[in-house]
C-alpha cells in the first residue's frame, strides 16, 4: 500500500513539474507574439489617422497591405533621426528637453526612458567587452561592473606598479551613470554573460537574471 501511495506521489509530482515546465515555456512565446500582434496593430491604427485621405492606399488596392502601418513608422523614425541631426534639428531637440527638464514628473520619466533607449540603441554599450565582479565598495561586497574597451597603462599603471583594468560600474536602475575605478587584473571575477546581458541585469534590479547555459554554449 506505501509503495502505491509513493508510486501515486510521484506521478502526480511529475504532472506538476511538467505542468509549470510547460508554462513556463509557452507563457512567454504567447505574451511576445501576442503583444506583437497588438502592437503592429496599434501601429497601424495610428499611422492610418495621420495620412491624409488622398494619399490611402486603400483608394488604389483592393485589399489591406498588412505592416504598412509599421513600414510607415520606420520611414518616419528615418526622416526624424536625418532632421535632428541638422543643426536646426539639435536646436529643436535641445530647446524640447529644455521645456520638458521644467515639469517634475513628466522630467524624471523622460530622463529615465532616455536612458534607457541610449544604452541600447547607441554605441555606448560597445565601448565595453566585458562582465566582470569586483569587490565594490568595500571588501566582501561584489558589484557587477564592465570593462572598458582600452586599456589604462600608461601614467595609472605606472603609479599602481601593476596592470590595471579600466572599470566602470554602474548604478542602478540607470546604467548610463557610474563609477569609474581602476582594478588590479587579478583582483577581478570574469563573467561569461554578454555585455547586453550585464546591462538587463543592472536595470531590472537583478530580477532579470541571464541563463548561465545559454553563455556557456
Amino acid at each position: 500500500m506505501k509503495q502505491e501511495n509513493k508510486t501515486e506521489d510521484t506521478f502526480f509530482h511529475r504532472l506538476k513539474n511538467y505542468f509549470f515546465t510547460g508554462v513556463i515555456v509557452a507563457a512567454p512565446v504567447a505574451i511576445t507574439i501576442y503583444m506583437s500582434y497588438h502592437l503592429v496593430i496599434w501601429i497601424n491604427e495610428v499611422t492610418k489617422k495621420l495620412i491624409p485621405q488622398q494619399w490611402k492606399i486603400g483608394d488604389f488596392v483592393p485589399y489591406a497591405v498588412p505592416g504598412l502601418g509599421l513600414l510607415l513608422l520606420i520611414l518616419l523614425l528615418l526622416f526624424i533621426g536625418m532632421l535632428t541631426t541638422g543643426y536646426i534639428g539639435k536646436f529643436f531637440v535641445r530647446l524640447w528637453e529644455k521645456i520638458i527638464r521644467k515639469m517634475p514628473v513628466i522630467s524624471s520619466i523622460y530622463s529615465l526612458l532616455k536612458q534607457i533607449f541610449e544604452t541600447f540603441l547607441s554605441q555606448k554599450s560597445r565601448s565595453f567587452n566585458e562582465v566582470v565582479l569586483v569587490e565594490y565598495p568595500r571588501k566582501g561586497l561584489w558589484s557587477i561592473a564592465f570593462v572598458s574597451n582600452n586599456e589604462t597603462g600608461g601614467e595609472i599603471d605606472t603609479n599602481t606598479k601593476q596592470k590595471t583594468l579600466s572599470i566602470f560600474v554602474p548604478t542602478t536602475p540607470n546604467p548610463t551613470s557610474g563609477f569609474l575605478i581602476f582594478v588590479p587584473e587579478n583582483d577581478v571575477i570574469k563573467l561569461n554573460m554578454s555585455v547586453e546581458d550585464g546591462i538587463k541585469y543592472v536595470i531590472s534590479c537583478g530580477i532579470v537574471t541571464p541563463d548561465m547555459k545559454d553563455n556557456e554554449e
